[in-house]
């Protein structure tokens, strides 16, 4: 059986854990980070030096970074999902939105998040949130615009881009942002409907976040 390292509400764990479901693996969770700790012990940073989660055990195969982590399940356990599409063009413009979400979208993002989730409302500086919603809807525009003539990110089939991004769209579009300003993004929220019809969103994405 698989194991999973990390706390069920990290957006990195998320993905892993929607992925798992998607392919019906069986797995074990084990908490860590944050207020779980053990990502700092010896045995721990032995698999994965950077100290992060999530990291993946598969038998004697350790494996971290989250997105290395979806496209080694879909390569190995997902073959005929369609989540990693076959043929050099359809895997390089998939794999493209998994590079983008973690050179552009996390970092505009990261900050909105945890000044709105994860600061006490006293302590908040809204203009700068208020700021950082704007750069990061103009991000999300990207992908409306991509949205607009197709049910999912590539297309008619969902795939890994369709994790990773609907697990970050859930930070952007839920009512956790409801006092700020955000830009219309119709094909997004459509979109974004359809992903929350799927039993494994619902189970690892949907609740609410902390």
């Amino acid at each position: 059986m698989l194991k999973i390292w990390g706390r069920a509400n990290s957006v990195n764990v998320q993905k892993v854990l929607w992925c798992c479901d998607e392919l019906r693996l069986p797995y074990e969770r084990i908490d860590a980070g944050m207020h779980y700790g053990r990502n700092n012990e010896a045995a721990y940073l032995a698999m994965n030096p950077n100290g992060r989660v999530p990291t993946l055990e598969d038998g004697d195969f350790v494996l971290w970074e989250s997105n290395a982590i979806l496209r080694y399940l879909a390569l190995q356990y997902g073959e005929a999902s369609g989540l990693y599409p076959e043929g050099a063009r359809a895997r390089a413009s998939m794999e493209r939105w998994l590079d983008w979400t973690l050179a552009s979208l996390q970092p505009a993002e990261r900050p909105l998040f945890w000044g709105m989730v994860r600061t006490p409302p006293e302590q908040r500086d809204m203009a700068a949130l208020q700021k950082a919603a704007d750069e990061t809807g103009k991000l999300w525009q990207v992908l409306d615009e991509r949205l607009k003539d197709r049910a999912y990110i590539e297309g008619q089939a969902f795939t890994l881009a369709d994790i990773v991004l609907g697990a970050y769209c859930r930070r952007f579009l839920g009512a956790e942002l409801d006092s700020l300003r955000r830009p219309a993004l119709p094909h997004l929220q459509a979109w974004y409907e359809r992903l929350q019809e799927r039993p494994a969103f619902r189970r690892h994405i949907a609740p609410a976040l902390t």
